[in-house]
């Protein structure tokens, strides 16, 4: 079943995954390696945490300390982690036709389709889109301001204790429960269905900017979207 089969359902039924990985930096450009990934589906408009799935990745080289590491990932924690080779089999079985839901989504679908070419979701689904549609009178719409716009910060934060922000679990999550509030915020009283969605936050998957590392991408993604 193809999403045009299946645009006409509720969002609520669509299989979707929520997404957040960790890279190395784009300015690596061909080096660039995901150093931490999590996977939480959203189930009936929640979060399913019984079905996350997250792991650090050994790049199989040293990491450099860099202020956009995200906290915690570094040489010595990520020794002991799997390698991508390890990994990859278990994410690409969760993500491949999925829609694929993420904040600024676009950076973390150029670092995986080069990392993990046979991954192949039915959608993929910007909250960051989504959030400039649902507040255009805003000027900040990073993970952290809209969490905190939408009296999200704490729930996140009781849902993934041993997470912190700019850790893939904690932003996952998070994501998972703004694609709900953002949604529930849209004109109208009548639900989307994944068709509407796509519409107003959807990014193509075949697209040479998202699938091609792009050597502007640092610049063109702002501070305040992350």
């Amino acid at each position: 079943m193809t999403t045009m089969d299946t645009a006409g359902i509720p969002w609520r039924a669509a299989p979707i995954v929520a997404l957040d990985l960790e890279g190395s930096g784009a300015q690596d450009r061909d080096d660039e390696a995901i150093l931490e990934i999590a996977l939480v589906p959203i189930i009936d408009a929640r979060p399913a945490l019984h079905a996350a799935y997250t792991t650090l990745i050994n790049p199989g080289r040293p990491v450099p300390r860099r202020p956009w590491i995200s906290p915690g990932l570094n040489d010595d924690v990520l020794a002991g982690a799997p390698t991508i080779d390890q990994v990859r089999p278990e994410f690409t079985a969760r993500l491949s036709g999925r829609i694929i839901v993420g904040h600024n989504i676009s950076v973390d679908w150029r670092l995986l389709h080069r990392r993990c070419p046979a991954i192949h979701p039915k959608g993929l689904v910007d909250t960051l889109r989504l959030a400039r549609h649902v507040h255009p009178e805003e000027k900040r719409h990073g993970l952290l301001a809209l969490l905190h716009r939408h009296n999200l910060t704490g729930q996140v934060t009781e849902l993934a204790p041993s997470s912190q922000p700019h850790r893939a679990l904690w932003d996952t999550i998070g994501t998972a429960l703004l694609l709900t509030a953002l949604i529930d915020s849209l004109p109208g009283e009548d639900t989307p269905n994944l068709g509407e969605l796509l519409r107003l936050a959807g990014l193509p998957i075949t697209n040479k900017r998202l699938g091609q590392a792009s050597r502007a991408e640092p610049e063109q993604t702002s501070l305040l979207d992350l």
